[in-house]
This record gives C-alpha cells, sequence and structure tokens, in this order.
C-alpha cells in the first residue's frame, strides 16, 4: 500500500483556559480540512497526490478525582476517575457551546484539557462545510476514482451507541466526552441541510415542529413582521433559499421545489430564537429529523400538532398537554425499549401551561376546561380508525390516553435518547371514536380560528424556556448512571 500522505504530526497542546482550548480546535480543524482541501483541488487538476488523509481534533481529559465541590447540573463533569475523549468537527458552528462546556468540566474537575490529532480520517466530502462539495460535483464514477485517493464517509463507524448506552463505560481505554463523534456530527449536518433546506448554522437553540403547512405560513407571517419592525430582537428570517434582514428585502433565491422538511428560523445573534420545522406526516419522519437536529445540541425542542381526542367531554379546539406517552409507533423500539417510561420534564410542562394561560387569558377551572394534561397515544396506521375497534379501544382506555397522534412520541422518545429537553402541545382536530371526523369544510374552519393562537402559545412557551437558567432546564431525568460529560 503507498504510503499515506497527511500534515505530519500535530504537537499536544494543554490548557485550563477554555477559549484557548476552543481555539486550538479551530486551528487543527482548519489545518486538516484545509490540507484536504488543497489535494483534492490538486487532484481535479490531474496530479497525482497519492493517498491522502486528514485527521479530526480530539479533545482528551483525564480525571484524576470526583469534582472538586458539590455538582447540581446535569453535565459537565465526570463521576468516575478516567481518560474522557471525543473527536470534534465544524468548531465554527459550535464555538460557543464548546468554550462553555469546556470551562464547565475545567472549573469543575481543575485539570487541563488537552488537543491534539484523533485517528479518525475526515471523509473528504465532509471537509466543506457549507455543502457537500467537492463531492456535489462529483458523479458515482468519479466519486468511486476518489475513493482511491481519498476516505469517503464509513457508515460502519457511525452509529449512536453512545447515546443509546451499548457502550460499557467500565471497559478499559478512553470513555466517550461526548454524545456524538465528528462523524455522526457531519452526517447529520450533511442531511439537515437535504431535508430542510437551509444551513445548520441557521438552526436555533429553541425548536417547534409541526405537521401543517399553516403554522409554518403563520410563522413566517409573525417573523416577517418582526424584520419589519425593525428585529424586535431578532436579526434575521431565515427561510429555504432566503435571508431576510430587519428592514431589508429577502436575499436568495426560493428553491425550485420544497425540500422535504422545510425549516424556517427566526434567529437571535446569539443562537437563543426559534427555528420552526414543518416533519409532515408520521413516525418516521418525526425520527428522522430529531436524529439530525440533536446534534446541534438545541436547548428544548416542542411539538405543537393536532390530534384526535378519545374524550366525550373534549370538545374541538381543545389543548391537550402531553404527560405521558404511548408508544404504538415502533419507530423507536430499537434505540429506546418499549417498556422505557419516558417521563414529563416540569420546567416545560409548566412553561407550556403558563403559554396557554397567557395567550388565552384564562386561569384556574376555565383554563382546565380547555386544556386537559395526560397520556397522548402516537401510532403507525394514519387509518386506526378503520380497524376493528375492540382492541385499540381496550388498549387506549387501559393507557388512560386522552389524544391520539403520529409524532409526539417519537419527538418525545427522541428527545429522552438524545438528552434534549422535550414537550407536547396538541389541539384536538377531530373525535372520531364519537363521530366527529376532520371533514373539510369543519377542517378548514377548524384551521382558520386554532392555528395562530396555537402557534402563540407555542412560541410564548419558548420564551419562557430561554428565561430559564440553564441548570433549571437540562433536567438530570435525562441522564443515566455514567454519562459522557458534555450536554
Amino acid at each position: 500500500m503507498a504510503d499515506i500522505v497527511t500534515t505530519g504530526p500535530a504537537a499536544p497542546f494543554r490548557s485550563r483556559d477554555a477559549g484557548e482550548v476552543t481555539g486550538r480546535v479551530l486551528a487543527l480543524y482548519a489545518e486538516q480540512t484545509g490540507f484536504l482541501r488543497a489535494r483534492f483541488a490538486a487532484y481535479s487538476a490531474g496530479e497525482d497526490v497519492g493517498r491522502v488523509r486528514a485527521f479530526y481534533p480530539l479533545v482528551r481529559l483525564v480525571i484524576e478525582a470526583a469534582p472538586r465541590g458539590p455538582v447540581t447540573r446535569a453535565y459537565g463533569y465526570a463521576s468516575y476517575p478516567g481518560t474522557y475523549e471525543t473527536t470534534v468537527t465544524r468548531p465554527d458552528l459550535y464555538r460557543t457551546y464548546l468554550t462553555e462546556q469546556f470551562a464547565e468540566l475545567i472549573e469543575n474537575h481543575g485539570a487541563a484539557l488537552e488537543v491534539a490529532l484523533s485517528e479518525t480520517p475526515v471523509p473528504l466530502p465532509f471537509a466543506a462545510p457549507e455543502s457537500l462539495a467537492p463531492a456535489d460535483a462529483m458523479d458515482m464514477g468519479a466519486l468511486s476514482r476518489a475513493r482511491e485517493h481519498f476516505d469517503l464517509p464509513d457508515l460502519t463507524g457511525i452509529d449512536d451507541a453512545i447515546a443509546n448506552g451499548d457502550i460499557d463505560m467500565t471497559a478499559p481505554g478512553p470513555r466517550p466526552m461526548a454524545l456524538f463523534t465528528a462523524p455522526r456530527v457531519d452526517y447529520s449536518l450533511h442531511r439537515l441541510k437535504h431535508y430542510c433546506g437551509t444551513d445548520p448554522k441557521h438552526f436555533q437553540n429553541f425548536v417547534l415542529f409541526t405537521n401543517y403547512q399553516d403554522y409554518i405560513d403563520d410563522f413566517a407571517g409573525i417573523a416577517e413582521e418582526a424584520m419589519a419592525r425593525g428585529g424586535e430582537g431578532f436579526s434575521a428570517f431565515v427561510s429555504p433559499g432566503l435571508i431576510q434582514r430587519p428592514g431589508g428585502e429577502p436575499e436568495g433565491i426560493p428553491p425550485r421545489r420544497q425540500p422535504q422538511m422545510p425549516a424556517y428560523h427566526l434567529v437571535r445573534p446569539d443562537g437563543g430564537g426559534i427555528t420552526m420545522v414543518n416533519i409532515g406526516v408520521g413516525p418516521s419522519n418525526a425520527k428522522t429529523i430529531t436524529d439530525h437536529i440533536a446534534v446541534l445540541r438545541p436547548w428544548a425542542w416542542l411539538m405543537l400538532g393536532h390530534c384526535a381526542g378519545l374524550r366525550k367531554t373534549q370538545k374541538l379546539g381543545d389543548y391537550v398537554l402531553g404527560h405521558a406517552y404511548l408508544r404504538d409507533d415502533h419507530v423507536l423500539d430499537d434505540d429506546v425499549a418499549p417498556w422505557t417510561p419516558i417521563p414529563a420534564l416540569a420546567e416545560v410542562q409548566v412553561a407550556l401551561e403558563r403559554a396557554v394561560a397567557s395567550v388565552t387569558g384564562l386561569k384556574g377551572t376555565e383554563l382546565k376546561a380547555i386544556m386537559r394534561t395526560g397520556t397522548v397515544a402516537s401510532v403507525d396506521n394514519r387509518n386506526w380508525e378503520l380497524r376493528d375497534q375492540r382492541e385499540p379501544n381496550r388498549k387506549l382506555s387501559q393507557s388512560r390516553a386522552i389524544a391520539l397522534d403520529m409524532e409526539s412520541a417519537a419527538i418525545a422518545a427522541n428527545g429522552f435518547r438524545f438528552r434534549v429537553p422535550y414537550g407536547t402541545l396538541l389541539c384536538v382536530s377531530d373525535k372520531p371514536l364519537h363521530g366527529e371526523l376532520k371533514l373539510p369544510g369543519v377542517a378548514s374552519a377548524f384551521y382558520r380560528s386554532q392555528v395562530r393562537r396555537h402557534l402563540d402559545i407555542g412560541m410564548k412557551a419558548m420564551e419562557n424556556l430561554r428565561a430559564l437558567d440553564p441548570e433549571e432546564l437540562h433536567s438530570r431525568k435525562l441522564r443515566s448512571f455514567d454519562e459522557p460529560l458534555l450536554r
């Protein structure tokens, strides 16, 4: 085998300054990806470049003692002594996050962090942050030939073993510092642009999911009005192909056709704005998009959707605050065992309930008259009503479910799996068990009257969550026995 061409070794760097650590990661990443892009340009010009390889930066922490003082946060410390490592990609995108997380580790343990080159190759398509380029410009034959000279993505090494708890944390050797390796992060960043039509850098820390375009239309209207009035604390509104800044006209070109799950971003300079994604219908979409957004480490995500009300006392337009989930959708059974409880998170529940009260102006028994808290059942069969009702009704009754949809359980279960605070607020749009079906005329009137208020509640809930200290929001309910160190 021909010798592999690299940049050569990098001297290990150690520091107790989180900013310096992040700066070194940035420098190493820029050096490695720049080298890879330069070699690919030479290859494209016909030069014989040999076998080329670049490597992801690695961050290591050696802990010899427990935290120096009491730790109340859910992350940022190790319960046991040992060596912890993680590979890092796109430090430009994660700069604030990395610096905050490294500072927590240094403060809690008093140890220096070490930055070095890992032994994990950077795949060629992942070396260009803005897109899949240079692979975008290559047909399958050219991409196959490039494999002789460059590393391409290898899915055998990209998985969710850490997040799923499939790693033996007591085994000899380094333990994982983060939930995701660099290749896993890069894979999702590229998938996000494919599915959502916007760059990952625009995603905000507070994410709303919906399965109705009406919500997106109203969200866009709110954002455009804010831009026209000077931003009102937001610095941009980003939609597929377009960026609008306060007081300006939209820049860019709308796509010829919408991406599968278009994302819209009401951007704050600190990343504390709101992203809204139309995930479409079904639990598979819900799992797919949260698999990828999770690598961005958002502060919270919420589902705003419609549901079938299962109780005779519910009315069309009533709200359901999901407090538990009957997971009959099966999309995450291999990752989160069906017997796993998906707990309600008090901070999220309170934020949602307060938002409903604030937007509707109701409280006490009046508020309870339009909102019920209880179990949401999620299924993978949109036409569940057409089955023999005896067995479904028995299960729904025994679970005490008050509403049924297709996406909420997947959103919540993946939030649980990836340690992202989650919640669900649904609006009753039909009651098929009681003869109130979603017929076209009734549905249109329902959407006109209910969507904007429901969206206002979701956005208000995000404001409530943004006001919380991270220590309050990131519940230790989401952490297992021996966790990776970073949030």
